[in-house]
């Protein structure tokens, strides 16, 4: 199946190695020539404006996809005039925006975090007021990793504060004092066939996830599950999602979905029957999903900024190195490493503490 990928980086790269196997044939529209996608498949170089290379695109691809949010809403639209697009528009409009996504969740009654628009200096001091003190101010759009986004924690640098994000529209949200971070990959088919995969617990650090691990037998999986159930079915989705939560107590209150493979699915790869990339494929291509249950319990270290010198990572067969290809850069990710095990106990043992203890202090 001709498949077109929109961006070039990891994701796409790991999504055309899942598909290759499969029967696919890929091209990747990108306007950066060293994307990492380079490695593995031809690039059709172009902006994601630009609409002689979209219609090119689209005339050559049974379908097309994406590997990350930021791309265009107009152009998914034209595209979706010729062939078709998935997962669709509604997906990734109502995830480029933070308010409506919060606004999406709360229509579903899927807890999260409380918020209140900000469009003015006004309108943070009063959103200040209601939610209290300390919250953050994000952008509404072209956040992620920590982007566009401020811990506000006096009313007196409220000014300030608004004027970093450089006076845009945004969507202040309550800092919520939680017990853990965790995150639920999902896959919807065209038929509406769904499978989810054992949750991940993680570890941020100045807003990038630096550490996944899969929780099986977790209590709080059948909520997590529920949750991306709702969101799936009212997105009529089709593809691979990720919902992000923190939890508090025995509750879970959603932060954001990404319509896309996800970071902390990267575990899936060697510890899943299927990875979330090939499912991605299955989803949206009409074949029936694959097995998404655990062949060992897995934990993902992302390598940010550069990947260690070889040697420094023990010789293992449970143990996974994925160099993206790119260059090193602070804040970057630039890889990964997975660590496998039978058990909890062995893969607390295996996996490398010293990366772990490296990358949270960068």
């Amino acid at each position: 199946m001709k498949t077109g990928i929109l961006g070039g980086g990891q994701l796409a790269g790991m999504l055309v190695m899942a598909g290759i196997p499969l029967g696919f044939d890929f091209t990747v529209l990108t306007p950066d020539s060293e994307s990492c996608a380079a490695q593995h498949v031809k690039l059709l170089l172009s902006d994601f404006t630009d609409k002689k290379a979209l219609h090119d695109l689209a005339d050559w691809s049974d379908l097309i996809t994406f590997e990350f949010e930021n791309i265009p809403a107009e152009s998914i639209n034209y595209l979706e005039r010729y062939t078709d697009v998935r997962p669709g528009l509604k997906s990734l409009k109502t995830s480029q925006d933070r308010l409506h996504e919060k606004e999406f969740f709360s229509g579903l009654g899927i807890p999260c975090v409380p918020f209140y628009p900000v469009n003015s200096l006004k309108d943070l001091h009063k959103g200040a007021d209601i939610l209290g003190l300390p919250a953050v101010l994000k952008c509404r759009t072209h956040g992620y990793d920590g982007k566009g986004q401020v811990v506000l924690r006096h009313i007196e640098d409220s000014e300030s504060a608004f004027n970093l994000l450089g006076s845009k529209p945004g969507i202040l949200e309550k800092l919520i004092d939680f017990d853990r971070e965790i995150s639920v990959v999902a896959a919807r088919s065209i038929s509406g066939e769904t499978a989810f995969y054992t949750i991940s617990e993680n570890i941020h650090h100045n807003g990038i996830l630096h550490f996944a691990m899969t929780k099986p037998c977790d209590p709080v999986q059948e909520q997590a599950e529920f949750y991306a159930r709702l969101l799936l079915e009212k997105l009529n989705y089709s593809g691979v999602l990720a919902l992000e939560f923190f939890q508090t107590g025995d509750s879970l209150i959603a932060n954001e979905y990404a319509p896309r493979v996800h970071n902390s699915g990267h575990w899936t790869i060697e510890g899943a029957k299927t990875s979330q990339f090939e499912n991605h494929l299955r989803a949206i291509s009409g074949m029936r999903l694959g097995s998404t249950a655990l062949k060992s319990v897995a934990a993902t270290v992302n390598l940010i900024g550069s990947v260690p010198d070889r040697a420094q990572i023990p010789g293992n067969s449970n143990i996974y190195l994925h160099d993206y290809g790119k260059a090193p850069r602070p804040g970057r990710k630039v890889g990964h490493i997975t660590v496998c095990a039978d058990n909890m106990r062995d893969l607390g043992k295996l996996v490398p503490e010293f990366l772990i203890r490296q990358q949270l202090m960068k």
